[in-house]
Formats: structure tokens, sequence, C-alpha cells
């Protein structure tokens, strides 16, 4: 009987010196990863971005399911961010966004991806890979968070972008022309016409398919296109210009 209660409390001794353990190493562990946070927010308010990058980044190694988790994940995106490495910023803002959906941080996380892009986003003449990223990642937000003030923020950046890609497109037109190439001018004037007519560049993209159309001597297809010009830009600066570009149409021109 001795024996046995010698053994029970023994028992209970262990279990209770475990229980004691595992609190102290909890309270061990949230002191810990409150330190490395307090200590790399320290360095990010200091804008020792790169220090505090590697300093919160103990915690996603150490410490991922810390309550201090997603604050870390946040502003390391923002440091990289700061430091303007939009590559390993947006990588960054969308690993919190996988990792923590229900962080307090989704929605900025989501729309600095998006800038991220945006200041990625080269001008018209180069690869506008990054330009359409940053056009879909804004328009992913704005379905998202409809009528937020970042979304109607995000209006005035989509329409820069859809112009720089609508440039783009011009420009080789306009190049094909220079080239004496009407015919390839004529399907890049096409696409900003159909895929761009909230830009700038779709009355001049008109123009430009008049003019070569003529050029072209395909006063059919010239005469209908001058036809919706007229409907499309009724109050446009360049109406006499497309006036001037329309008496050049033979009146008998089915006899050309």
């Amino acid at each position: 009987m001795n024996s046995k209660k010698i053994i029970l409390v023994s028992f209970c001794i262990l279990i209770f010196t475990l229980l004691l353990s595992c609190a102290s190493s909890d309270k061990t562990e949230m002191k810990s990863a409150e330190a490395i946070y307090n200590k790399g927010m320290s360095l990010f308010n200091d804008k020792e971005y790169l220090e505090a990058y590697n300093t919160l980044d103990l915690i996603r190694l150490q410490y991922p399911a810390s309550q201090y988790a997603d604050d870390a994940q946040f502003y390391m995106a923002e440091a990289r961010f700061k430091r303007e490495e939009y590559i390993l910023a947006q990588f960054s803002y969308n690993l919190l966004k996988r990792l923590y959906p229900n962080s307090p941080y989704y929605k900025e996380s989501a729309f600095k991806a998006a800038m991220s892009f945006y200041y990625l986003s080269p001008q018209y003449d180069l690869d506008p890979d990054n330009t359409t990223k940053a056009i879909k990642s804004m328009s992913e937000f704005q379905a998202t968070y409809p009528g937020d003030s970042l979304s109607v923020l995000m209006d005035t950046y989509i329409q820069e972008l859809r112009d720089r890609l609508a440039q783009k497109e011009f420009e080789i037109a306009q190049l094909y022309r220079k080239l004496d190439s009407p015919a390839s001018a004529l399907i890049y004037y096409d696409i900003v016409i159909n895929e761009y007519d909230d830009t700038k560049f779709f009355e001049l993209a008109y123009i430009g398919k008049i003019e070569v159309l003529l050029q072209m001597k395909k006063w059919e297809q010239a005469k209908t296109t001058i036809s919706y010009f007229y409907i499309l830009f009724k109050s446009s600066e360049n109406l006499e210009k497309v006036k001037k570009l329309e008496s050049a149409i033979p009146k008998d021109y089915s006899n050309f």
C-alpha cells in the first residue's frame, strides 16, 4: 500500500513538473518572440530596414505560431517596400495573405502587393509583363473591396497603366508606318481601338487607321472608319483634320 502511494505521489509530482515546465517554456517563448519583435520594430522605426527585416525574420523561423507572426511578416514586407525591392516586397505581402488570411494586415498587404507591381511597371517601350500584373492585382483588389477608398484610388493607377499599354501598341503602329509596312500598322491600330477604348490613344489610333487605309487605297474601309469617327468623337478637335482626310477619297472610288 505504501509503495502504491509513493508511486502515485511520484507520478503526480512528475505531471505537475511537466506542466510547470510547459508553462515556463510558453512564457519564455512569448518573451523571446516579443523581445525580437520589439527589437525589429525599433530598427524599422530607425529606418534600418535591412537589419529590421533580418531581425523580424527570426520570428518566422523560430516562433511561426506566436502572436507576433503576422505582424513580423507584414513589417518584413514593409522593409522590402521601403528599400524599393518591389519583387521581394510583393512576394512577402502575398506570403502574408497566404499564411494569415484573417490577419488585420490582409487588406493593406493586398494593396501594397499591387502597388509593388505598379512600381515595377516599366515605361511603355519596355516589357509590359509587370504592367499587366499590376492591373490584374489592382482589379482583384477592387473586386474584393468594392467601394473602399483604396479601390477608388486604384482607378487612377489602372488608367495610367492602361494608357501605357495602349501607347506601346500605338507606337508599334507608328513604327511600322515609318518602315512602310501599312498592313502591319493597321493591325496595331486595331489593337488599340479594340482593347484600349478608354485611353487617350483611342482617338489617335482611329486617325492613324484612317490615314493608313487611305494610303492603301482601301476607300470603302476608310469611309466606314471615318463615319465611326464622327459618331464617337463628335466634339473632337481633330474633326477638321478628319474631314480633310475624307476629301481625299475619290467620289467614284469604285472605279479605282
